[in-house]
């Protein structure tokens, strides 16, 4: 696997040079060139938090998954590592898929999916799919073990193990489509991360249309557990279900040999339009971490134009309503990345729009919206817009329709539709947004919703505007930092 390694991080090098900074951005996780999907082995080991990501270094569209690596002391400044694991053995030659690192005793053991194809590349209908392990010292060099667990039989489709420790055992659920084309996820325990033993289908979909549960997740929050999962094949039903694969969760109660007891059905992570496959992490102090893919399958990425696509979402801490309604919000220490600051407050408008003049590449707004005197039909924000405002992510409240609402008409290059979320109840209204130069995270009052999704600006000046059309608009205040590079 050495000259391979090699070889892949020489591609990303000479990728780096077609890499422009017009999409790319300052304080999210990316590639430094080539491709990425989804997060893995999210994990805190000697004093560091590593995130690895589905990587494809030898031009910017999917290919045979390597695993990127970058590290970080305080979950925002980022560092890359050397790419840590490359297809080179018989059982993943076609691609290390998605998985989970934990640090046993010391060492840092990576268990992901070895993938091939058994007929042409991309023929979903005839491939093998086994559970491998890597080891790692140092935290940097990787080392295959080998397969450590194969499928069920008459099961092709079977990967994304999410591996822990409890009750003096180790677990891992991993993702599978059974030989009815339905999703499930199977969970096993282990002594020793090497011989695995068969404990339970721990869920099962009971949606016909869900053929396959990807990048399972399944850890305690609050005294509930939660199965965070991305379920394919999930249709569209009104506002809800829009993406391409929708990632959610259930919640329900569990203890090791006992059966998963749900309490809440399947319920959204993010209403954007670009999250996929979330993963978490327990952080240092004991929070439960998630990041999740910032992009969605078939959906444009116009900066493969530049030589990469995809990057992760901020990191978000996880915690548990007393509804069992799981609730993210970013983690605090994305405030050590804010530089310049401004302050307006007691904004109101009629029928018309306001230009704050301030630079929205990448920055970070909490903003309050007085609800009992908003009257306009449509009121909110136009995030890096130009400056006539004609080119513009909309952020905005649908007095008509009772719904918050992020509108990608205008967004820039290659990206369309909306999203929206039911106006949340109350006199004021909290959006906490981050921009970056091609994101948008809108956390909706403090953490009860999240919308995510890519935007692609063709305009290098983009500011901030407000808008009220038919009726008034009544802001509260407005917080506003720059924030700076990760690096």
């Amino acid at each position: 696997m050495k000259a391979l390694l090699t070889k892949g991080n020489q591609a990303v090098e000479d990728l780096v040079t077609q890499v422009k900074d017009r999409y790319y951005p300052a304080y999210h996780i990316a590639a430094k060139a080539g491709w990425i999907n989804d997060p893995n082995g999210l994990v805190y080991f000697n004093g560091k938090y590593h995130a690895f990501f589905q990587h494809y270094p030898y031009n910017e569209n999917w290919g045979p998954m390597h695993w990127g690596h970058v590290v970080s002391d305080d979950l925002v400044h980022w560092q890359h590592l050397p790419i840590a694991l490359a297809p080179s053995e018989d059982y993943d030659i076609d691609g290390c898929f998605s998985g989970s690192a934990v640090d046993d005793n010391g060492v840092l053991a990576l268990i992901y999916t070895g993938h091939v194809w058994l007929k042409e590349p991309g023929d979903d209908s005839a491939i093998r799919e086994v559970q491998c392990l890597a080891i790692s010292h140092d935290g940097i060099n990787f080392e295959k073990q080998g397969v450590v667990l194969t499928p069920p039989d008459g099961i092709m489709h079977f990967r994304d193990p999410k591996v822990w420790r409890q009750a003096n055992k180790w677990f891992m659920v991993v993702g599978a489509r059974d030989q009815q084309d339905v999703g499930q996820v199977l969970l096993y325990s282990s002594n020793d991360l090497r011989h695995w033993n068969f404990e339970q289908v721990l869920a099962k979909t009971n949606d016909p249309d869900v053929y396959m549960m990807e990048c399972p997740d399944f850890f305690p929050l609050g005294d509930k557990y939660v199965l965070l999962f991305s379920p394919q094949g999930m249709k569209a039903n009104g506002y809800q279900y829009r993406n391409r694969f929708q990632s959610g969760y259930l919640v329900g109660e569990w203890q090791p040999g006992s059966p998963f007891k749900i309490v809440r059905e399947f319920t959204e992570m993010d209403n954007g339009h670009d999250f996929y496959a979330p993963q978490t992490l327990i952080a240092k102090d004991g929070r439960r971490i998630a990041i999740g893919w910032m992009d969605m399958w078939e959906s444009p990425m116009p900066s493969k134009a530049d030589k990469w696509a995809g990057a992760l979402t901020l990191p978000r801490e996880l915690t548990l309503a007393s509804d069992n309604k799981v609730l993210s919000k970013p983690v605090r220490e994305i405030k050590s990345l804010r530089g310049d600051a401004q302050e307006f407050t007691r904004i109101e408008l009629k029928s018309t729009k306001q230009d704050l003049q301030i630079a929205s590449n990448q920055c970070e707004l909490i903003v309050k919206i007085d609800l009992s005197k908003t009257s306009a039909e449509r009121a909110g924000f136009a995030l890096s817009a130009s400056k006539d405002c004609n080119e513009s992510t909309l952020i905005y409240i649908d007095n008509q329709a009772k719904r918050l609402v992020l509108d990608r008409a205008r967004s820039g290059e290659g990206v369309q539709g909306y999203r929206s979320i039911p106006l949340p109840a109350g006199d004021v209204l909290t959006l906490h947004i981050f921009v970056d130069h091609s994101s948008v995270e809108v956390f909706v009052n403090q953490d009860q919703a999240v919308l995510t999704s890519r935007i692609y600006p063709t305009h290098d000046e983009r500011t901030i505007c407000l808008f009220a059309e038919n009726g008034e608009l009544v802001v509260e205040k407005i917080n506003y930092w720059y924030l700076n590079n990760m690096r």
